[in-house]
């Protein structure tokens, strides 16, 4: 996934491509190296860029709901409160995370790092692993569905409200699979060849709603459509996402095993999914329809 801006959108920004795709298997030896355990996770064994500290980076500005105040060091937000949830499973008071900026686009280019892992809705590919390497993923990207204030569809809380739905969404996207697979509408959805023609649809009223993965509904309603909002987002689809974000690490980082354990325990007591539904579902304003 390309990262964009949300809440803060900055003006004059030029619509982005949108495109979300499928991640192909992965080469066996792209993350072999990083793809062992060390000998322990304490934190006087990890292989740290400071000893004693974790070194987290992520963009500026950190946009919401990701991050909340442009301050990654609040805890507030999905990312902020992932990357001190995996802090503390790994022994790091707060005051032991140090952050630091790094761009989206640097982040995954080759070469050494100067942090420990960087989180910033970075989607796992075949490409990036090929520089960098990531840990398992903390984040299925969810399907979105934008619609225009005091729309038809604006207060809809099941996906069968959507079956009648005049439906926009891109084609080749996770989105396109979503609609036909999840919500089954009664009409065709109008399939556009790029996500701003799909935007614009919705804009201009051809439309009912659009179908978009959630970090693009974020977006959406942020910067591109005035008076629109997230109606919700689909439940997960079985399997989970085929789209996720993976906390990134310098190729052959030997952190990788401890940050996979870290999320593991995350996810096995109910701590990441309560994480995400804080701050993606409750305080952004996109529940999960019944």
């Amino acid at each position: 996934m390309i990262r964009r801006p949300f809440a803060s959108a900055l003006p004059g920004v030029v619509a982005l491509a949108f495109a979300v795709t499928a991640c192909a298997p992965k080469d066996e030896d792209s993350n072999a190296s990083a793809s062992k355990s060390p000998a322990s996770c304490t934190k006087d064994k990890m292989p740290l860029k400071s000893a004693g500290k974790l070194t987290v980076a992520t963009d500026k500005p950190a946009f919401e709901p990701w991050f909340k105040d442009d301050d990654p060091s609040n805890g507030q937000g999905f990312e902020s409160a992932v990357a001190y949830a995996v802090a503390g499973r790994l022994g790091f008071a707060k005051d032991q995370v140090v952050w630091k900026v790094q761009s989206f686009e640097s982040s995954f280019a080759p070469g050494p790092k100067t942090f420990d892992f960087d989180i910033n809705q970075i989607s796992v590919t075949p490409a990036r692993e090929k520089a960098v390497a990531f840990s398992d993923g903390y984040y299925d990207v969810q399907q979105g569905i934008v619609a225009l204030d005091g729309g038809r569809y604006a207060k809809a809380t099941t996906v069968a409200e959507l079956k009648k739905a005049r439906i926009a969404v891109q084609v080749g996207t996770t989105a396109l699979q979503a609609v036909r697979k999840q919500i089954g509408p009664e009409e065709q959805p109008k399939i556009f060849n790029t996500q701003i023609d799909a935007v614009n649809a919705l804009k201009n009223k051809q439309v009912d709603v659009l179908v978009v993965d959630l970090p693009t509904a974020f977006y959406v309603t942020a910067a591109q459509i005035e008076g629109s909002k997230i109606v919700g987002q689909l439940p997960p689809s079985q399997g989970g996402g085929t789209e996720h974000f993976g906390l990134l690490m310098e190729r052959g980082s030997g952190l990788a095993g401890c940050l996979n354990q870290a999320i593991g325990q995350l996810k096995s007591s109910g701590e990441l999914a309560r994480i995400q539904q804080r701050w993606l579902t409750s305080s952004a304003g996109a529940p999960i329809l019944k």
